[in-house]
């Protein structure tokens, strides 16, 4: 079947770069572009004339929220608080359990699903809090989750994730990481089982990942295990690491060396390595404050950075800076590891930030952002097919409409729609040649119908909170509202 899309701008992409098409066309014959341009004289099957809108490759989250949202409580926690968001030692050894049913984990999943595609992201790489599970994340419930992510028509790249230890508060203040050694081994095992079912499934939409959880989270034996299979495999793996300062002290603590270090110890910059975040290194000023190499031991082992602008200044957090990673040679791509899966927002936060580190108003352009959430999106998962609109590549593409008068005025499409538009002005999008996104909606999905529910599941998780808290404290204690309630009773 063949397809064509116009629009008043279309990013196309040629001779190796993004180039802005203006009044174009987009032609595809099943799932892979045939056409990019103004005229196409060929047949065609259907057709979308999206009017005033701009057409994008689709938009790549490498860090993407599959999960509700939890920022939403955490992102204001206070110094008195702030333990009572992990577990407590007494949780971790006696009362550990799922606070869903695998069902409603199910319909968690389809919820985060769905804001992706709402969002106008076409191929993802999962990540969801493990606080309220009993664990980590089992083999059922991703086989689950790629059966929901087919039906909606994303492309993902998944594998349950799983962790040796897991962070938690002590009885006597402070922070350390309690350590069940079985239970990473079996997690393990349970990712080389999804390997082996993403293989046998045989579908492009599904591409079986290693999703070790945090560094501080992993023994060394784990994560040269890791290392190992992902040679073996020839897999992606992704690991949260060089993230924060307790990171650092927590893995110094337990193996006498950096975070960057132990990934070079236990050969994981050896493998296909994506880093979500990747702020804390030697240039970090409550590190050394300097250059001593790290940025260039990153980029010679190849490791993509997966930085996330949004969330991290939401926990007080920068990267520094977008620009000295990318003159270093290292492979930036974007997640958005919060809700909302909001990329637009995420780049026009981040090209602001990259100003004020760097002091210059050109530190990071709106259009090396937007090739992050493209080309380098595609460049960390190996697939010159996918970030870009040209003849050979794969049908991904999400069109955003920039024709609202709360929008502005219009110059370059691109930069004002970063700098005044968000995720939500997503119409369409397009995933291997299918429909996903449709006039804003997804078809076969009762959005109204999932917010209720999700909203209900919301409300058990942020209770169960207490439950895992040193002090056992309610959780209108530890989230707080902003404001008191209105009481007609006071003057």
């Amino acid at each position: 079947m063949r397809t064509r899309w116009r629009a008043s701008h279309v990013l196309a992409h040629r001779a190796g770069h993004h180039a802005l098409l203006r009044d174009g066309e987009v032609v595809w014959e099943d799932d892979v572009i045939v056409h990019v341009g103004h005229r196409y004289d060929g047949p065609v099957d259907a057709e979308v004339d999206l009017g005033d809108s701009l057409v994008l490759p689709g938009l790549i989250d490498l860090d993407a929220l599959t999960d509700i949202d939890h920022l939403v409580l955490d992102s204001w926690a206070t110094p008195e608080r702030a333990d009572g968001l992990q577990w407590s030692l007494d949780y971790f050894r006696n009362r550990r359990r799922d606070v869903f049913t695998p069902q409603e984990r199910a319909t968690v999943r389809e919820y985060a699903l769905v804001q992706l595609a709402l969002h106008g992201i076409t191929t993802y790489m999962p990540i969801a809090s493990e606080i309220h599970s009993s664990w980590a994340e089992p083999f059922d419930e991703l086989v689950a989750m790629a059966e929901t992510s087919r039906r909606i028509g994303l492309r993902g790249y998944l594998g349950p994730a799983y962790r040796s230890g897991v962070n938690v508060a002590l009885p006597e203040g402070g922070r350390d990481v309690a350590f069940d050694e079985e239970q990473g081994r079996a997690g393990l095992r349970d990712a080389i089982r999804f390997l082996d079912h993403a293989a046998e499934l045989s579908d492009p939409l599904v591409t079986g990942v290693l999703l070790p959880c945090r560094i501080e989270t992993l023994t060394e034996q784990l994560m040269r295990d890791t290392a190992e299979i992902a040679r073996q495999r020839d897999a992606i793996v992704r690991l949260h690491s060089l993230q924060g300062l307790l990171e650092r002290e927590l893995v110094q603590r337990q193996h006498g060396a950096t975070p960057l270090e132990m990934l070079d110890r236990t050969g994981l910059l050896g493998t296909r390595l994506l880093v979500p975040h990747g702020l804390v290194v030697d240039r970090h000023p409550q590190v050394h404050g300097e250059d001593r190499g790290d940025l260039a031991t990153l980029a010679e082992a190849g490791v993509s950075i997966v930085h996330c602008p949004q969330t991290s200044l939401r926990y007080g957090a920068v990267l520094r800076s977008f620009g000295d990673y990318r003159r270093a040679g290292i492979n930036l791509c974007l997640g958005t590891d919060s809700f909302p899966p909001d990329l637009i927002r995420g780049m026009d936060l981040g090209v602001h930030i990259a100003k004020v580190l760097d002091g210059r108003m050109d530190a990071a352009p709106a259009e090396d952002y937007v090739d992050a959430a493209t080309l380098g999106g595609a460049r960390a998962l190996g697939r010159s097919d996918l970030g870009r609109l040209e003849p050979g590549a794969q049908a991904d593409l999400v069109a955003f409409r920039i024709d609202d008068i709360r929008d502005g005025v219009l110059d370059d499409p691109v930069r004002t729609f970063l700098l005044n538009g968000t995720a939500r002005q997503a119409t369409h999008s397009v995933v291997a040649g299918r429909p996903v996104l449709v006039d804003s909606g997804i078809p076969g999905v009762d959005l109204d119908d999932l917010r209720e529910r999700a909203q209900l599941l919301f409300e058990r998780m942020r209770e169960a909170y207490s439950e895992r808290d040193v002090l056992r404290r309610p959780a209108a204690e530890l989230f707080p509202p902003t404001y008191p309630d209105f009481d007609e009773t006071r003057s």
